[in-house]
């Protein structure tokens, strides 16, 4: 997995490495257990503070999408989020509704969106 950071976005750097592991966990490309790169490691090769990732690395692991191992480095967690299906179905149609709202609104279609979803998960 790489990290790539959108410096003209206007989302904080923390939040796009958040994000980043979120979404590479939904898709497949980090799975449990996997170990991430160092906080200094990662700060090296983004060119940034590594306050910034320690900030980013410590907000996962309050939401136990990550564990660190004194010495061992940090690792994508084995838990998931204490969730019925149909609270996950709900929260999932939500997200759905919302992300398609927000691309309408930027001028994509739904059909477009999907496509981009569909190159995503590969």
């Amino acid at each position: 997995m790489t990290f790539e950071l959108d410096l003209q976005s206007g989302v904080p750097v923390y939040r796009q490495i958040i994000d980043r592991v979120h979404s590479a966990r939904a898709s497949g490309a980090l799975s449990a257990g996997d170990r991430l790169p160092t906080v200094r490691q990662l700060a090296v090769d983004l060119s940034i503070n590594p306050n910034t990732v320690l900030r980013a690395y410590r907000e996962l692991e309050l939401t136990g999408a990550l564990t660190s191992h004194q010495g061992t480095g940090t690792f994508v967690s084995q838990t998931r989020v204490g969730q019925t299906d149909e609270e996950r179905e709900r929260k999932l149609n939500q997200l759905v509704g919302e992300f398609v709202a927000r691309a309408g609104r930027e001028g994509f279609t739904v059909k477009e969106v999907r496509s981009h979803l569909k190159d995503f998960a590969r």
